[in-house]
C-alpha cells in the first residue's frame, strides 16, 4: 500500500452535499432514541407550558425555545462536559448533537451566553419540575418504588479560588490581613517568610466564621475527597435502593454536618415520591412516602434516630464506636439507638448496607466523575442547582434508556458493533447444532465463546435488542 500525501487530499469538495449521506457516529442512534422517548412522552408540550410565564407574550428577538434549553443541559450529563461554554461547544460541533437539538446544518446552535441568559430567566422551580417529570416518567415505566432510600453526600469544588477570601468582618483580603497582625506584632515591613511563619503559628485560620468569598458566598472553606483544601458546597442525594433512581437532591453549605441535612433531603424525597404516585400512571409507587432509610455512620446520632422513629422511617443506618454509653433520662434516645442496632445486626440490614457502593456511589461516579460535574462553574446556590436538577434527571433518563434499549449513555454502544455480531455469530452456531442433532449426527460444535448457550428465545431477544439499539 502506497503512502499518500495531505496534498493529495486537498480536492475540490462537492458544491452540495445531500443530508443524508453526512457520516453517523456511534453516539447518533442513542441520542435519536432519546428523542423519540422525549416526543412520545411529550416532554416539549410540558415545558413549553410550564416555561411560557417567562417569555413575552409577542414575537420579539429570538429566544432558545424550552426543549431545546433542557436537551443542551441534559447534554452536559451525556457528554460530560462540566461548563455550559463546553456544552455550546459540543453541540457546534456534533452532526449528531445537532440532530438531537433539531439544529439544521445552516442554523448556528445557541452559544454559551444564550444558555446563560435563559437560565437566569427560568427560575428554580421550573427546572424542579422538570426533575419530577422525569420522575414520573420513572414510574411509569415501573422503575420507580419509593420504598426504601439512601441517603449520602459529596463536596463539589467551587467555582473559587482560596487566594481571594475576604474578612466577614472587615472585609480585608488575606495577605493585607497578614500584613496587619504582623505590624501590630512590631514587624513594620514583613517579608514573605515572616508572613508565612507568622500564618503558621495562628489557630483557626481557616475558619468558616470568619472568611467569605466575596463573589460566591456560599462557597465553605472544606476538605475535598482527594485531600485538597477547596472552597466547596455540599451535595446530597436520595437514592432508590430499588432502581438506583435519585429521587431527591439537595444542595447545602459544604460544612453543614449530615445529620442537620438529612431531614431535608429525606422530606423533599417523602414530597417528590407523593407527588410522583399522585400524578404518575402507576400503582408500583408507594403514596405513603419512604419506609426504611440506609445511611452511614456520619449520620448517626440521637437526634436523628428519634425524628426519623418519629417520622415512622425504620432507619439502617451504621454506629460508629463510642464505647458504654449512658442513657440516664434518654429513655426515647435509647429506643431509638438501640432499634437501629437489632435492624443493621440482622439479614436484612446488612443486605441493604452492602448495597449502599452499588447505589449510592454509583450515582456519584456517573454524576460527578463521568457526567463532569466534581467541579461546578456557576456561582450561587440557585444557579448550582438548576444545573444540578437537569444533570440528575439526565441520569434518571439513562435508566429508562438502559431498560428499554439496553445502554444508558451514548458512550455504552461504542462496543455495541462487537457485541451484535457475537451475538449473531452464537445464533448462527446454535441454530447450526440443533440441525445437525435434529439430522441425528453425533458431532456438534460447540465455540467456547466466554458464556453457556442459551435458548433459542434468548438468541432472538438479544439480537433483536442489539439491532434496536444500534439503529441497523
Amino acid at each position: 500500500m502506497a503512502m499518500g500525501t495531505r496534498k493529495d487530499q486537498g480536492q475540490q469538495e462537492e458544491l452540495w452535499v445531500p443530508q443524508a449521506s453526512l457520516p453517523k457516529g456511534s453516539s447518533h442512534p442513542f441520542y435519536q432514541r432519546l428523542n423519540q422517548l422525549l416526543e412520545e412522552s411529550r416532554f416539549d408540550e410540558f415545558v413549553e407550558g410550564r416555561c411560557r410565564q417567562f417569555y413575552a407574550a409577542k414575537r420579539g428577538r429570538p429566544s432558545l425555545v424550552p426543549g431545546v434549553y433542557f436537551r443542551l443541559l441534559l447534554i452536559g450529563y451525556f457528554e460530560g462536559i462540566d461548563s455550559e461554554r463546553g456544552i455550546a461547544w459540543r453541540a457546534q460541533d456534533s452532526l449528531a448533537l445537532r440532530r438531537f437539538l433539531r439544529v439544521g446544518l445552516e442554523e448556528s446552535p445557541p452559544d454559551h451566553s444564550t444558555i446563560s441568559r435563559t437560565r437566569r430567566l427560568i427560575d428554580l422551580e421550573a427546572h424542579r419540575e422538570v426533575f419530577s417529570w422525569v420522575l414520573r416518567l420513572l414510574a411509569e415505566k415501573g422503575l420507580l418504588k419509593g420504598q426504601t432510600l439512601g441517603i449520602d453526600a459529596t463536596t463539589l469544588e467551587a467555582n473559587a479560588a482560596l487566594r481571594t477570601i475576604v474578612r466577614r468582618d472587615t472585609g480585608e483580603g488575606y495577605q493585607g490581613f497578614l500584613k496587619r497582625l504582623a505590624q501590630e506584632s512590631g514587624i513594620a515591613t514583613p517579608t514573605r517568610e515572616q508572613l508565612a511563619r507568622l500564618d503558621r503559628k495562628r489557630k483557626r485560620k481557616g475558619s468558616n466564621e470568619e472568611w467569605k468569598h466575596p463573589h460566591d458566598p456560599d462557597a465553605r472553606i472544606t476538605k475535598m475527597k482527594d485531600g485538597r483544601t477547596h472552597l466547596a458546597h455540599k451535595v446530597e442525594h436520595a437514592v432508590d435502593f430499588q432502581s438506583g433512581a435519585v429521587v431527591a437532591v439537595n444542595l447545602a453549605a459544604a460544612d453543614a454536618g449530615d445529620t442537620k441535612t438529612v431531614g431535608n433531603t429525606l422530606a423533599e424525597a417523602g414530597e417528590q415520591i407523593a407527588t410522583v404516585a399522585g400524578e404518575a400512571k402507576s400503582e408500583g409507587v408507594n403514596p405513603e412516602g419512604p419506609k426504611e432509610v440506609v445511611l452511614d455512620k456520619g449520620y448517626h446520632s440521637n437526634e436523628v434516630l428519634v425524628e426519623l422513629a418519629e417520622w415512622q422511617v425504620r432507619t439502617y443506618c451504621s454506629e460508629p464506636e463510642r464505647g458504654r454509653r449512658r442513657w440516664q433520662g434518654k429513655a426515647e434516645e435509647q429506643a431509638a439507638v438501640y432499634a437501629n442496632r437489632r435492624r443493621i445486626g440482622g439479614e436484612r440490614g446488612k443486605k441493604l448496607l452492602r448495597q449502599r457502593g452499588e447505589k449510592l456511589e454509583r450515582s456519584f461516579a456517573h454524576l460527578y466523575e463521568t457526567g463532569g460535574m466534581r467541579r461546578v462553574h456557576l456561582r450561587h446556590h440557585r444557579n448550582i442547582l438548576k444545573r444540578l436538577l437537569v444533570h440528575v434527571a439526565a441520569f434518571n433518563l439513562g435508566l429508562v434508556m438502559r431498560q428499554k434499549w439496553g445502554r444508558g449513555t451514548p458512550r455504552g454502544l461504542q462496543g455495541y458493533r462487537l457485541d451484535l455480531f457475537l451475538t449473531l455469530l452464537r445464533l448462527l452456531n446454535w441454530l447450526w447444532a440443533l440441525n445437525l442433532a435434529s439430522e441425528g449426527s453425533e458431532e456438534c460444535f460447540e465455540p467456547n465463546l466466554g458464556s453457556p448457550e442459551p435458548s433459542n428465545d434468548t438468541f432472538l431477544a438479544t439480537a433483536k435488542k442489539a439491532t434496536s439499539a444500534t439503529g441497523c
